[in-house]
């Protein structure tokens, strides 16, 4: 019997453990080398199959633009695909966005893993993983479905196995544009490349840094006091992705090793995760 629905549907964040800019190819985009670990901060999306070919999205909670990743994805996946069906889609959104958390990501990547079952497509991960990647670069790693030493623009991935780990992740009330960022001449774009083993045999904290951190601060001095924050709690502190929220590693035992900050200014926001081993839709489509 055909699938009607897909309730429950997670898509979790990620956290860049370093991410360093490498080079710039010839068509402007930046070649990046970083490692993306997901956790347990996710979006919760609902899908409900249509017979019309229409596609509608409804906001459970915080209204999202009009046309974002999620309708985005499901278009082009019916486009490619041919199906004549189309769907509802409900999200509950909780991960912030201008983050550097990669939710509208992890949205839309679900949201194609989970149309993928719902209109009988059974495409496999790495047809999914090419179409992902027309919609942003850190699509096609939430697909993949494991942690990974990420290169290119974000599209060569190599699965990682990460110690499982307490990870304490604070949100300042500002969110930056990445094109803000990637436009700053602060930024540095010539890290000497790493290779994997490298980051392997570094099992302290201190592997790498974030590329994005120095211009994202002189963007916003949130960022720099998120960081600091963190950093006379747990130490390690730094910035994720293209900002604005950073993390601290706080732990790995069966409780962090200090509590999240308390008194968090006005539209501060600041979870305690944990990473994840896999992602938790990783049996949804076939390798």
């Amino acid at each position: 019997m055909a699938l009607r629905a897909l309730h429950d549907v997670p898509a979790p964040a990620k956290l860049n453990l370093f991410l360093h800019v490498v080079g710039r190819r010839a068509d402007g985009y930046h070649l990046l080398q970083s490692v993306f670990v997901l956790i347990d901060w996710c979006d919760t999306l609902h899908f409900e199959r249509r017979d019309d070919g229409l596609l509608a999205r409804h906001d459970l909670g915080a209204a999202l633009p009009d046309d974002d990743l999620c309708l985005r994805a499901a278009r082009l996946l019916q486009a490619d695909s041919g199906t004549p069906l189309g769907a509802d889609i409900s999200i509950e959104k909780t991960v912030p966005w201008g983050a550097g958390l990669g939710g509208g990501s992890s949205d839309a990547a679900s949201t194609l893993l989970a149309l993928n079952r719902l209109w009988g497509l059974h495409w496999p991960r790495e047809r999914l993983a090419a179409l992902g990647l027309k919609l942003g670069a850190d699509v096609p790693f939430f697909i993949g479905g494991r942690n990974a030493f990420v290169e290119g623009v974000g599209e060569l991935l190599t699965p990682l196995p990460v110690p499982p780990q307490w990870l304490a992740v604070l949100k300042p009330a500002a969110a930056i544009e990445t094109r803000a960022i990637f436009a700053s001449p602060l930024l540095v774009r010539d890290t000497d490349p790493v290779i994997l083993a490298g980051f392997l045999a570094d099992t302290s904290d201190g592997f790498g840094r974030n590329d994005l951190q120095p211009p994202a601060e002189a963007h916003c001095a949130e960022v720099g006091a998120a960081r600091e924050m963190l950093q006379r709690c747990f130490g390690n502190a730094r910035m994720t992705g293209s900002g604005s929220a950073v993390f601290s590693r706080a732990g790995t035992g069966a409780e962090p090793t200090a509590a999240m900050p308390a008194d968090l200014p006005p539209g501060w926001v600041g979870r305690m995760c944990r990473s994840l081993e896999q992602h938790p839709l990783v049996g949804w489509a076939p390798d």
